[in-house]
Order: structure tokens, then C-alpha cells, then sequence
């Protein structure tokens, strides 16, 4: 490693030696000119009658007399400050008196003033060409991102993977997509057995995944696997407000990557400026389709002896323009889902590695409770336990640790501070319950997993149902069977108190949702209205979706009759089966009352006596 000694500021910022002068020359005409007190104290001032009453009573020692200003010392040390009117003179004043002790002194301030006059006139000169050096310095290459000439370079990080080093070791749960991007790190390796076989490596790579599943992992991955330069870049830093700017980032980044080639070129959140063109609020002259016009014309001109490959990350990929996907850009797709079981449990393995978990932990059973969960959320779910067992002074982690996280990032902290009347607390009780006992009693509905009176996040109580296995299609019966169950809780309050609280908003609110896309996206709306798909969304103005109407008002009026009677079907059902288990539910719901939480053994202990046939699930 070579030393470095101390840079010579002097020499490579010049305006700042012109600065630090031209302030010290003004600092020091002002202090140090002719007759200056710097240094001593502030005189007293006084009136000129008073001041020449003193002089009368020889009290004064010293007396300076500048332009207007009239300073005076006495014998005892003391300093006065008075004003005389101008052009009077020292015979006007009567301080000509030889009788007197007083030494009188007129400074003449004409030099200084001239000099004072000159510098305050140079020094603006000084700082405006110091100004422009900064400014042709910044322009010469050493402007970078915040200089005034640098708005079009490009912001791209630059990540060494020599340093950085990302293995396909770390990224988890996604071997298919790894097997996809295997070829992209074996050509950048050895490009030549490519060649000579005549293939050609796909020039941009889209990896598509919803958010948190480990996309910009794999791609750093990638850069560590074929040990090459990886420039890393999000969408939204392209656009700027100035016009053209972004097109030259682009230009810039694919400049530099060339120079460094074979590198990668890694684009986050692409969606940002590749949404398709001629739907935004400029036409086709706004800044974003500059720049992604600038994008198309790059990819389109590598060299095909370019070791550059650009990945490209989205959640969105029904946004993006179709020139940007046709082959020769991004003409591959690595699809990156949420893990299942066999996937969370190796994520967790991962992410579990460098703490310290206990001997008694068993991550089989955290993976097969985090259904749903991403890859960012296993790992806020390790990191998290961690954080719990530092609180409790663990040396270890615990299963408990796990698990308590796992509800914490599913359902957010449990809010014990929220002060709750019993009366309300009674209500969220049989309302938990509620939803508890009609999920149980309906058919194709997940099992209940835990039951909570204590309040989490925004939710005054929290009744999780947790699926068995990982599943992938939604059948007609079991969307109707979570609908009862979304209606538990406003039931139950209705049953038992007679009336229904502000509570059961967010259930109805879902309740809406499933119902109106049964019928009007998965085609389950009856006879009446046949399978046909009703909802088409597509991109408005300013980049926002709309749901597109192209069916008349009495097909409206059908959709709004056929989801109503859906809605009201889960309604009764939920009734009878609460109706049918009233002492049930008012038991469980007191229980719930003492114990404010109850785990899945404890809810499945009040059906064990039921008849043959009554219950769900044992």
C-alpha cells in the first residue's frame, strides 16, 4: 500500500488562498489601521458638555481627536468617548489651553481611509475570480455529483467485488433463479468458449420479484461469483428536474462501465423511468422518456466484445415499456418468488449463522409459522429475536426469542401501555372470539394459530390464522369461508351486546375486497353475470392507476347486487354458527378475559368434548 503525505491544500485550491487573503487584508485594515484600540476596552461615552467640563477640571491625561470622534484617557486610567460637530476645531472647543496637563493629538485618517477604500473595492474582484476557478476546476473533472458542471454524471456506486465479496452462498431460497444466472457469471469468466461457439450473452437481465425476495442480493452475488466490477444504480436518481440531465447520467454510466468492462451494470426500482412511454404528462418530450430513450440506444449500442451485462430489478414488470423487454435489452426474466417452507428454513439458516442460537432451537417450526414472510422478513425476524434476547440478557437465542419476533414483525409490538376499559376490553374479547369460532366452524378456513386481547400496533386485538402448508390458488369455497370468518367478530359483538362497534371496520373493508374480485376478476359472480372479467386496470395520466369501466350501468348494477349477496351470505352463515355456540363463545371469550392470549392447543382443548362431526380441525 503506498503512503500518502499530507495533501498541499495551497496548491490544489488556489480561490482559497485568494479568499483567506483578501479576508485578512479587509480584517486587517479595519483593526489594524492607523490609531486603532484593538485590544483595549470599550471607552465611556459621554456628552461634549461633560466631556469639556472635565477637560476645564484637568481630569484628562490624553486626548485623540479622529474625524468626528473625541477620545479622551484620564490620569486614573479612565477612557471617554464623546462626538463634535464637524469642521469644529480644537481652538472652537476651547482644548488649546497651555494651563491644562491634557496632550492633545489629531490623527490624520486620510491614508487610511484611502487604503481602506481601495481594498473593500479590490476585494469583490477577488472573490468573483476565485469563484470562476472554483468553478473551471469543477468543470476540468473534479466536480463529481454536487458541482455545478456535474449534474450529469452519473451516480452509480461503484462496489469492488474483491472487497464486497457477495457468494451465491448468501443468497438462499432462490435456486432456480441462480440456476438462471449461473451462465451470465461462467461468460463473464470465460467469454471466449462463448464466442466461439457463436453465442451471445443476453445483454440485460430484468430479475422480477415482489419486494423484499432478494433481488439486489443476487445481483451483487452475481458480481462476486464472476469477481468483476458492479456498479450499482437506483431508477429514481436518473431523473432530475433539469431537462436531458438523466439522459446524460445514463451516457456517463454506460461510459464508465465500458472503461471497466467486463463489469455489471445494476439498475434498482428500473420501473422509475422504464414505464411505458406516451402516458406521461409531457408527451414524448418529458425528462423520464429522455431517459429511457437514452437507456434503449445504449443497450442497443454495445459492442458485441463488450463484457457489460446491465441487470435490472422491478416489482412492477407490467409497467415497463415492451421496447425495453424485446430481445437484445432485457430479454430475460429471473423470477424471484416468495420462499416456500424448504426456502425460508435455508434463509433462516443463513441469517442465523453469525448469532449465537441455542442447541434447543428448532427453525423447522419458525419457517413453517412465516408463511407469507420474504427473505427481508426472516431476516428482521433473526434480527429482531436478537434484539429480544439482549433485553433479557440471553446469552443465547431462544425459541421463545424466535417466536415472539415472529409475531412482532406479523402483527407489530404489543402495546400494553394502551389503557383499555373493561367494558372495551370485553367487547375485543368476544369480538376475537367471534372471528376465533366461525373460522373454526367453516370448512376450507385456516386453522387458528393464537388468539390476543393485547393490543398490537393499531389493531385492539389480533386473531391469526395460520395456514398448515404454502399454498398458491384460492378456491371459490375457501375465499366464501374467510368471509364468515372476517365476519366473526362484528357478529359476535351483535350477538352478545346487541350492537356493533367502530372495530370491525378493517374486517369489513376486506370482506368488500374478496367479494368484489370474486366477482369481477375470477369470474365468480353466478349466472347472471357468466365468467367474465370486469376489472381491467391501466395507466392514466401522471403514472396512476385506474380501474377502466367498459361495461354499462346495468352490468354495474348486477356486479353491486352479485357482491352484496355474496357479503350477506357469509353474514348468516356466521350468525348461525355463532347462534349455534353462544355459551361457547361467551366462555372462550372470559377465558380470553384472565389469559389475554391464547395459543392454538389451549383454543382446540374447548372443542375435544364436542359430538363426532362438529369440529374442523383437532
Amino acid at each position: 500500500m503506498k503512503k500518502r503525505g499530507p495533501k498541499n491544500t495551497s496548491s490544489q485550491n488556489p480561490f482559497r488562498v485568494l479568499l483567506i487573503i483578501a479576508l485578512a487584508a479587509a480584517a486587517f485594515a479595519l483593526i489594524f489601521q492607523p490609531g486603532g484600540n484593538f485590544g483595549q476596552e470599550e471607552p465611556q461615552e459621554i456628552s461634549l458638555s461633560e466631556f469639556l467640563q472635565k477637560y476645564e477640571e484637568d481630569a484628562f491625561q490624553t486626548i485623540e481627536i479622529k474625524d468626528n470622534k473625541i477620545t479622551a484617557e484620564t490620569f486614573d486610567e479612565e477612557r471617554y468617548e464623546t462626538t463634535k460637530e464637524a469642521g469644529a476645531t480644537i481652538v472652537d472647543l476651547g482644548l488649546n489651553d497651555r494651563m491644562k496637563r491634557a496632550q492633545v493629538e489629531i490623527v490624520d485618517t486620510s491614508g487610511s481611509k484611502m487604503w481602506l477604500n481601495i481594498l473593500l473595492g479590490v476585494a469583490p474582484f477577488i472573490l468573483l475570480i476565485a469563484f470562476f476557478i472554483f468553478l473551471s476546476r469543477k468543470a476540468g473533472g473534479g466536480g463529481g455529483e454536487g458541482g455545478p458542471f456535474g449534474f450529469g454524471k452519473s451516480k452509480a456506486k461503484i462496489y469492488d467485488a474483491k472487497k464486497h465479496s457477495t457468494k451465491f452462498t448468501n443468497v438462499a431460497g432462490a435456486e432456480e433463479a441462480k440456476e438462471e444466472v449461473v451462465e451470465v457469471v461462467d461468460f463473464l469468466k470465460n467469454p471466449a468458449k462463448y464466442r466461439k461457439m457463436g453465442a451471445k450473452i443476453p445483454k440485460g437481465i430484468l430479475l422480477v420479484g415482489p419486494p423484499g425476495t432478494g433481488k439486489t442480493l443476487l445481483a451483487r452475488a452475481i458480481a462476486g461469483e464472476a469477481n468483476v466490477p458492479f456498479f450499482s444504480v437506483s431508477g429514481s436518481e436518473f431523473v432530475e428536474m433539469f431537462v436531458g440531465v438523466g439522459a446524460s447520467r445514463v451516457r456517463d454510466l454506460f461510459k464508465t462501465a465500458k472503461r471497466n468492462a467486463p463489469c455489471l451494470i445494476f439498475i434498482d426500482e428500473i420501473d422509475a423511468i422504464g414505464k411505458k412511454r406516451g402516458q406521461g404528462s409531457g408527451g414524448g418530450h418529458d425528462e423520464r422518456e429522455q431517459t429511457l430513450n437514452q437507456i434503449l440506444t445504449e443497450m442497443d449500442g454495445f459492442d458485441p466484445g463488450t463484457n457489460v451485462i446491465v441487470l435490472a430489478a422491478t416489482n412492477r414488470p407490467d409497467v415497463l415499456d415492451h421496447a425495453l423487454l424485446r430481445p437484445g435489452r432485457f430479454d430475460r426474466r429471473v423470477h424471484i418468488d416468495m420462499p416456500d417452507l424448504e426456502a425460508r428454513l435455508k434463509i433462516l439458516d443463513v441469517h442465523g449463522q453469525n448469532k449465537p442460537l441455542d442447541s434447543s432451537v428448532e427453525l423447522r417450526k419458525i419457517a413453517s409459522k412465516t408463511v407469507g414472510f420474504s427473505g427481508a422478513d426472516l431476516e428482521s425476524v433473526v434480527n429482531e429475536a436478537a434484539i429480544m434476547a439482549v433485553k433479557k440478557r440471553a446469552k443465547t437465542l431462544l425459541q421463545e426469542h424466535l417466536e415472539d419476533a415472529v409475531e412482532k414483525v406479523a402483527m407489530g409490538p404489543e402495546r400494553r401501555s394502551r389503557k383499555i376499559s373493561e367494558r372495551e376490553k370485553e367487547i375485543i374479547a368476544h369480538h376475537e372470539a367471534g372471528h376465533a369460532i366461525a373460522g373454526h366452524f367453516t370448512k376450507n378456513c385456516e386453522p387458528v394459530h393464537k388468539i390476543s386481547v393485547i393490543s398490537r400496533g393499531s389493531a385492539l386485538g389480533v386473531t391469526w390464522f395460520l395456514p398448515v402448508e404454502d399454498t398458491y390458488l384460492q378456491s371459490e369455497q375457501k375465499m366464501k369461508d374467510e368471509m364468515v370468518s372476517l365476519h366473526g367478530g362484528r357478529m359476535a359483538e351483535r350477538l352478545i351486546f346487541g350492537q356493533t362497534t367502530s372495530g370491525a371496520s378493517n374486517d369489513l373493508e376486506r370482506i368488500s375486497q374478496i367479494a368484489r374480485a370474486m366477482v369481477m376478476t375470477y369470474g365468480m359472480g353466478g349466472k347472471k353475470l357468466g365468467s367474465v372479467v370486469f376489472a381491467n386496470k391501466k395507466r392514466g395520466p401522471f403514472g396512476l392507476d385506474f380501474e377502466e369501466k367498459d361495461f354499462s350501468p346495468e352490468t354495474a348494477r348486477l356486479i353491486d347486487q352479485e357482491v352484496q349477496s355474496l357479503v350477506e351470505e357469509a353474514e348468516d352463515r356466521c350468525l348461525e354458527i355463532l347462534k349455534k355456540h353462544e355459551s361457547l363463545l361467551k366462555t372462550i371469550a372470559n377465558d380470553l378475559l384472565k389469559k389475554e392470549t391464547m395459543t392454538r392447543e389451549e383454543f382446540l382443548k374447548y372443542f375435544s368434548k364436542q359430538p363426532a362431526g362438529k369440529t374442523k380441525k383437532s
